[in-house]
């Protein structure tokens, strides 16, 4: 994609209609209220993406991303490796880690002991997938998940790792992946953003890494491809309510007066960020009457509140986040990614394990049934992960009973259901200490490159001209993983 490009066809076209009776301002309002006016680049009428249409034949028309910010331990939740029992409290052995580099937090340690899980595992499903007594709920439904056990990344550290997960770069300032999909494919529906973000609590009670913006931040790109973070307090979006003394129609006339104002702005200057401001604006007022209707569960019915777990009548849980994000994928916005926080569990791993797993394995499961049930499982993509993975070796002290795992990029689980990704599978393997990856490995930058290509991108083709580069989310990286697509 050429912005240059882009920046003088919007000059031609401002040049044509500010000569015209009307002007530009009235035939740019008419096509934020009805996008069909000016989309005509799409079958459908609401998108509003630069690729016009997908590049290539789509099974996912969204992405709800649940994002485990910390990184769970895999070796406590898909990674079963029963050998290690016999082996606690012995040395990591040197052919194993193969000098592979380390955390300063345990680097410094005299030994490198091998910390054996305490949870039991059971096989599930028809294909007799391995999963923890930690997600009994999870567990149920295997035969519509794919588990990815081989996942790697290039960072040891969480604000990179996160970064580079959803934004294909270590270092800020790159597009996020919610960005991108709402930059290549735009938006399915006229009253909600196409990128909404959901932030969670937690119930281990320690000290969590940060959450940036940046994860679901635009970048480079135009800021209207930004996520819209809801609030579970008060009102969702900030400043979405009237100020006492103004009514709905006081507040149209002003958004009208504001837009003209902007429309004359944006024809002397030619900066597309006001465009955005008018869209923004518009959206802000159509959400006054959505949001509210979006986030009313009381409307719900009973037998699906209790699906999702008694938590789903706390504002702000996982399990209240989890039906919202399948309520916003109802009304077709395009990228939902909630984030959890509290997985960052270097000390006191069995306990804490016990409370975040608690949190979110009735929901995120509840989740995936409901789609499921509505018939939107087909084309809605659900991905489960953190940003890394943690060590066989125990960080700290270690007993029978309690122990801490460090960072580990080599290898770590997430899964992926629905949206064109094969059911019932487990892909993947890693050696018998859960260090190395001894088949079928899947980068980060594949990762990304699969769940692309699930929504119809070709994510070779769906680039960003800055400071004289093209940009993409897999960089110049990345393969689909056709092990994983049905």
């Amino acid at each position: 994609m050429n912005p240059v490009r882009e920046q003088i066809e919007r000059l031609t076209r401002r040049y044509f209609f500010g000569r015209t009776a009307t002007g530009i301002g009235t035939v740019a309002l008419a096509s934020l209220l009805d996008d069909r006016v000016m989309g005509g680049l799409t079958a459908e009428p609401s998108v509003g993406g630069v690729l016009g249409r997908p590049q290539i034949r789509a099974t996912a028309k969204r992405v709800i991303y649940l994002s485990m910010n910390g990184a769970p331990s895999q070796l406590e939740t898909f990674d079963y490796k029963p050998k290690l029992t016999e082996l606690f409290d012995s040395d990591l052995p040197d052919s194993v880690r193969m000098g592979q580099r380390i955390t300063t937090m345990t680097s410094g340690q005299k030994r490198l002991p091998i910390a054996p899980s305490v949870f039991k595992f059971g096989r599930h499903g028809q294909g007799g997938a391995w999963v923890s007594e930690l997600l009994p709920h999870t567990a149920k439904i295997v035969d519509d998940l794919a588990i990815l056990r081989s996942v790697n990344t290039d960072a040891i550290n969480h604000d990179p790792a996160c970064t580079f997960v959803f934004t294909g770069a270590q270092q800020p300032g790159r597009p996020s992946m919610g960005a991108w999909v709402s930059y290549g494919l735009g938006s399915l529906n006229g009253n909600l953003p196409t990128f909404v973000v959901l932030h969670s609590t937690w119930s281990s009670k320690r000290d969590a890494q940060a959450v940036f913006s940046r994860l679901w931040g635009s970048g480079f790109l135009p800021s209207k491809y930004q996520g819209v973070a809801l609030r579970s307090s008060g009102d969702p979006v900030l400043y979405l309510s009237n100020p006492p003394g103004v009514d709905s129609d006081s507040r149209r006339r002003m958004l009208d007066a504001l837009a003209e104002l902007n429309q004359k702005e944006l024809a002397t200057v030619g900066d597309p960020e006001i465009n955005t401001r008018i869209a923004q604006y518009e959206m802000a007022y159509r959400m006054q009457t959505s949001v509210p209707e979006l986030t009313n569960l009381s409307t719900e019915p009973k037998h699906i509140l209790d699906m999702y777990g008694p938590d789903v009548h706390i504002p702000g849980t996982v399990a209240s986040n989890c039906l919202l994000a399948r309520r916003l994928a109802e009304r077709d916005v395009r990228f939902i990614q909630i984030f959890q926080r509290g997985w960052d569990h270097h000390g006191n791993l069995p306990t804490d394990m016990r409370l975040q797993c608690r949190d979110i394995d009735q929901p995120c499961a509840a989740l995936v049934k409901d789609l499921k049930q509505r018939g939107m499982l087909d084309d809605t993509l659900v991905i489960w992960g953190g940003e890394f993975g943690r060590t066989v070796y125990c960080q700290g002290n270690l007993t029978r009973e309690d122990y801490g795992r460090d960072h580990h990029p080599r290898c770590f689980s997430m899964w992926m259901a629905g949206g064109g990704v094969k059911p019932g599978i487990v892909y993947g393997e890693t050696d018998d200490f859960s260090y190395n990856i001894v088949r079928d490995p899947v980068h980060v930058h594949d990762l990304n490159a699969t769940v692309l290509h699930c929504l119809g991108i070709n994510h070779e083709r769906l680039t960003y001209r800055f400071q004289g580069r093209d940009f993409r989310l897999t960089d110049v990286h990345g393969n689909v993983v056709r092990g994983l697509l049905a």
